[in-house]
């Protein structure tokens, strides 16, 4: 974790120079000041683990958050100073309205509208510390490109804080485990996200990781649950341990501990949630009446924490339940019920930075802002929640593991743009004589690439001069393989102009790939056929099994998120929490 040593001047510095500023609307547009650090540490302990100790005793206290803060927060700047006039903080208030639907997001979007100077309380670590990773997207014809941002919430208790708040005094020293976790997947037009949560129990491969403060290695993994990764050297190999899973290019993370989850909650003013019958879980101190009450601060993470309260008592059940908690969230940031006072934006703002942990690519508040106002244009109605489809473990029945038949669809779904929600607009498909347009077979350039080597798997070698000599034979006379190394789990064959589409589907045609596999992107030239992750032996392309219902000329129906992963609707407003009937009252 990468820290400033440099000492700011506190909370009056930095009213001071917000004063001096005029909380003018253009602070974000020259760029960041110098920081207004603060000390605090993710405490990435490397003391030996008791290989006895239970990393979820089962005490409740397993909520949101990432690494250890100070116990220490700075207070947000006093009121001194003339407030902004109205028509300015409606103004600020509509930008920020329409970022991201979840509090993360939204809170350090705004953050930059106010301080500029609140840069190094970010906390900072690289994204992925994976041996392989995957390659990054291609943009889409129109120069689009989606985004991939995965959300943590550590089980950090490295703080007093963090101790009052979790509980489990006797964790206190231990490596944090991640025990939530979910995947932002938001479309490349910013049309519509898709959110997927993973069960922190369920056991995946956790590829080899590298610590990057003092270059410890943990091996790969095959026998631990996915929250564990954390303890792999930090954030980084729990992306790392996703891409694996999903196949999944991911852009960002952002990390939040129990503490952090607490003062963004109080900073935003509460959040409507709903449950159907009295509950009371003595374990995370949760209790509400039936119907709809709104929570904040201590309250808010007491909700994000339950387990034994809600449904049948399982890490299934408070998924729902943040589910439901984000989404309500969204709605409030997008009406605008919460955030009209700037006194309350900069509180908001000061919390937001304290509590974040970012990957370096977000390591900044311009960078923040920019992202938020880039994802502000996604309509509540279309995000749809979901969790992981999964099965128990056959290894060990207190573990989970994923649906062999339902969550690859969920991730193929992401890694093909495709909106959970099942409100894309059908596509045609070109019809079969728009192949008999393509240039004569020996005419097309073809450049073909290995991209068999992914996190979960080391590269077929030679696998792109195999594929480029089945067209060769096929009268592809052109084609041509380059070694530079790609990484993907999906054989793509993409072309750059109009003029190539037909020259792309022959290809495909020849090699009997999907229709889907053929995509416009401006960021090549010419026709060029990577093999992925999904083709690693034989001359044909391996059929999607049941067929891949892609026949030229045929209509493409908008595809939908299996009922196995719970969907939730962002304008679902009369989604209510079903109640452990042990823990009524």
């Amino acid at each position: 974790m990468r820290r400033s040593n440099v000492r700011g001047s506190g909370a009056n510095g930095r009213s001071d120079r917000a004063r001096e500023l005029g909380w003018d609307d253009t602070l974000y547009e020259d760029g960041g000041a110098p920081g207004m650090p603060r000390q605090r540490g993710y405490a990435r302990h490397t003391d030996d683990q008791d290989p006895h100790h239970d990393p979820h005793p089962d005490d409740g206290h397993d909520g949101p958050g990432p690494d250890a803060r100070s116990e220490s927060r700075m207070e947000g700047p006093g009121d001194g100073g003339p407030p902004p006039r109205p028509r300015r903080a409606m103004r600020i208030a509509r930008w920020f309205f329409g970022i991201v639907a979840f509090l993360i997001l939204g809170t350090a979007a705004a953050g930059y509208l106010y301080y500029r100077d609140l840069n190094n309380n970010l906390e900072k670590d690289p994204l992925n510390l994976g041996k392989n990773k995957l390659d990054e997207k291609q943009p889409n014809a129109d120069g689009q490109t989606p985004l991939d941002i995965l959300l943590l919430g550590s089980d950090s208790r490295n703080s007093d804080e963090n101790v009052r708040l979790g509980g489990a005094r006797a964790d206190r020293g231990r490596k944090p485990l991640a025990d939530v976790q979910m995947l932002l997947h938001v479309s490349a037009d910013r049309s519509n996200m898709s959110v997927v949560s993973v069960p922190r129990d369920t056991r995946v491969t956790i590829p080899e990781c590298t610590d990057p403060d003092d270059g410890t290695v943990y091996p790969e993994t095959t026998s631990a649950t996915i929250n564990t990764s954390l303890q792999n050297g930090g954030p980084g190999c729990t992306v790392a341990a996703w891409e694996a899973m999903t196949g999944v290019s991911i852009d960002h993370f952002m990390m939040i501990d129990f503490a952090g989850v607490v003062s963004m909650a109080d900073a935003v003013g509460g959040v409507p949630v709903c449950v159907r019958d009295n509950v009371y879980d003595e374990d995370s101190g949760l209790r509400l009446e039936e119907g709809e009450t709104t929570i904040k601060g201590e309250q808010a993470l007491q909700w994000l924490r339950t387990r034994h309260g809600f449904e049948d008592g399982s890490d299934i059940g408070r998924t729902h339940a943040q589910h439901q908690y984000m989404n309500s969230m969204a709605r409030e940031l997008k009406e605008g019920a919460k955030l009209s006072d700037p006194g309350k934006l900069r509180r908001l703002a000061e919390a937001a930075t304290n509590a974040l942990t970012v990957d370096e690519g977000l390591g900044d508040l311009k960078k923040l802002y920019d992202l938020g106002n880039d994802i502000k244009r996604v309509p509540a109605e279309r995000i749809t929640m979901t969790t992981m489809p999964w099965v128990p473990d056959p290894q060990n029945n207190a573990h989970v593991v994923p649906n062999e038949e339902d969550a690859p669809q969920l991730w193929s779904m992401i890694r093909n743009d495709i909106a959970f929600d099942g409100k894309d607009k059908p596509k045609k498909k070109k019809p079969d004589d728009l192949v008999s347009e393509a240039e004569p077979k020996a005419e097309i350039p073809v450049l073909v690439q290995n991209g068999t080597g992914t996190t979960m798997y080391a590269p077929v070698t030679g696998r792109a001069g195999d594929i480029a000599e089945v067209l060769v034979d096929d009268g592809f006379t052109q084609a041509a393989t380059d070694a530079t190394p790609k990484s993907q789990a999906d054989t793509t064959i993409t072309y750059a102009t109009e003029e190539q589409h037909a020259n792309a589907l022959a290809v495909a045609k020849a090699l009997g790939l999907p229709d889907r596999a053929v995509k416009q992107s401006t960021g090549i030239d010419g026709v060029t056929l990577i093999v992925g992750a999904d083709w690693r032996e034989g001359d044909a392309y391996p059929a999607a099994e049941g067929g891949d219902g892609e026949d030229a000329g045929e209509e493409s129906g908008p595809e939908k998120a299996p009922e196995s992963s719970n969907p939730l609707a962002g304008s679902n407003k009369k989604a209510c929490m079903d109640i452990n009937p042990s823990y009524t009252w």
